[in-house]
């Protein structure tokens, strides 16, 4: 990169060797020192792109959610049905996750050890946004297509998000062998067919 590539170039650059350190040095703590090595950048040159290294993963957790949320709504606005609507809203995230280990990493909680506690809870804000979309998803299907959760609606959610949840935590402990959508497509037949419940006939 040249001197004169433009502050968001750099940003991007900056934010993408953490992404790959996070997934290449898995279980260590990345230290600005070593990510400056890893951009080809002085510590001094970060810190003037970024006050801080929370400010670094912020900048990722920001990226995950503009990815994610984004395509679920494009999902929202192309499917109608509540069972394909969630398990594409649920394999759209383990195939995020699957696709950039490193980001499993934040999403996973596992890279944010040791930093600032409100890391943590934006991802814990990312999940609970999650499941409360896969909540919308699940009242909206007892409006239109007058099918019930089994469980209750919260319950429901909250199963499909701890799913999530752990095959992304999986894959982490595995250092990345383990893939979030290994055997996914089976399990999801099996999570969809127990999911809701069709009309009572009329009596």
């Amino acid at each position: 990169m040249t001197q004169q590539a433009p502050a968001s170039s750099r940003r991007d650059h900056i934010l993408q060797g953490l992404a790959l350190m996070l997934e290449e040095d898995s279980g260590k703590r990345i230290t600005t020192a070593a990510l400056a090595r890893q951009v080809g950048l002085s510590e001094a040159a970060l810190y003037r792109h970024f006050p801080s290294k929370a400010r670094m993963f912020e900048g990722l957790i920001e990226f995950i959610e503009q990815t994610l949320f984004e395509r679920i709504t494009r999902i929202l606005d192309e499917v109608q049905e509540a069972i394909p609507r969630c398990g594409q809203v649920l394999t759209l995230v383990l195939a995020f996750a699957e696709k950039n280990p490193g980001l499993s990493r934040v999403l996973g909680g596992d890279a944010l050890t040791g930093e600032t506690p409100r890391l943590r809870q934006r991802i814990h804000q990312l999940f609970e946004r999650l499941e409360t979309q896969l909540k919308q998803i699940l009242r909206e299907a007892e409006i239109h297509e007058q099918r019930r959760p089994a469980l209750p609606v919260a319950a429901a959610a909250n199963l499909l998000i701890a799913v999530v949840e752990g095959r992304i935590s999986q894959y982490v402990r595995s250092d990345f062998k383990h893939r979030p959508r290994l055997h996914w497509d089976d399990q999801w037949q099996s999570l969809a067919g127990q999911l809701l419940r069709d009309p009572s006939p009329s009596a």
